[in-house]
């Protein structure tokens, strides 16, 4: 096991979030093995949302530097309290979940990059929001912008529609601020994971055929990894198998 600092060490919920990450990590390593890629190549990104910063500290501690978090209300007040323990050498925060346009300037402040992006207008106060933060010194790179798609056009679960992919695309690369990255998508419920990435493969392809530096999938959870890792995935978005079941959210 690896040495742990500060108070982190021989705490018991250390060394429980030390033995899933190992075993994640094992885990992602045999999946990119066996679909013949470079585990180099696929990021993991563990989510952190609904557990507390005290959590994020361990898995800094663990090696960990890049932290997934899906509500702008849990994730900003846990950005401003690690900073400290973490100013020499920075974590980069994703935003996963939906992020409603009231929120743009809050998340442009402290967000790397934002894997749900699904809405014109949500680019256009993303895009306001991060040349303001840009020009006040609040942050120095542009924001990556991951477009969500929607694979069965149920985007009340978050996701353009694919015959809008394109143009939303090319709203994100005309803005900004705003850094085309890559493609993210959830699996429809049910669904079979490898046809479900398939298709989200596809798409990817014939995005980064009009967009080549929008290299990024965001794809593969605690469940489906693997099927992730075998179409392409370059980041699995990782919780339950590093955390544990999420706690019931505040009201």
């Amino acid at each position: 096991m690896s040495e742990l600092s500060g108070t982190a060490s021989g705490t018991g919920r250390a060394q429980e979030i030390e033995t899933a990450l190992t075993s994640v990590r094992e885990r992602l390593h045999r999946a990119c093995v066996d679909a013949g890629r470079s585990p180099a190549d696929v990021a993991l990104l563990p989510v952190t949302k609904f557990f507390p910063a005290s959590d994020v500290r361990i898995l800094y501690d663990l090696g960990c530097r890049d932290f997934g978090e899906s509500r702008e209300q849990d994730a900003s007040p846990k950005v401003a309290e690690t900073a400290d323990d973490f100013s020499s050498d920075p974590p980069r925060w994703h935003m996963i979940g939906h992020l409603q346009r009231n929120k743009a300037k809050s998340v442009a402040a402290w967000a790397h990059s934002i894997h749900s992006v699904d809405s014109a207008r949500l680019v256009t106060a993303l895009s306001k929001a991060t040349t303001a933060a840009l020009d006040e010194g609040v942050r120095r790179t542009e924001l990556d912008v991951i477009v969500q798609v929607s694979l069965d056009g149920d985007v009340h679960r978050g996701g353009v529609e694919r015959d809008e992919l394109h143009a939303l695309a090319d709203a994100v690369a005309d803005a900004s601020g705003l850094r085309l990255a890559g493609l993210m998508a959830v699996p429809p419920l049910d669904a079979d994971p490898d046809a479900a990435f398939a298709d989200l493969e596809s798409l990817h392809r014939r995005l980064s055929a009009d967009h080549p530096g929008a290299l990024e999938l965001s794809a593969g959870m605690t469940g489906d990894l693997e099927a992730a890792v075998r179409h392409g995935s370059t980041c699995v978005r990782v919780g339950t198998a590093i955390l544990g079941a999420r706690p019931i959210a505040s009201q």
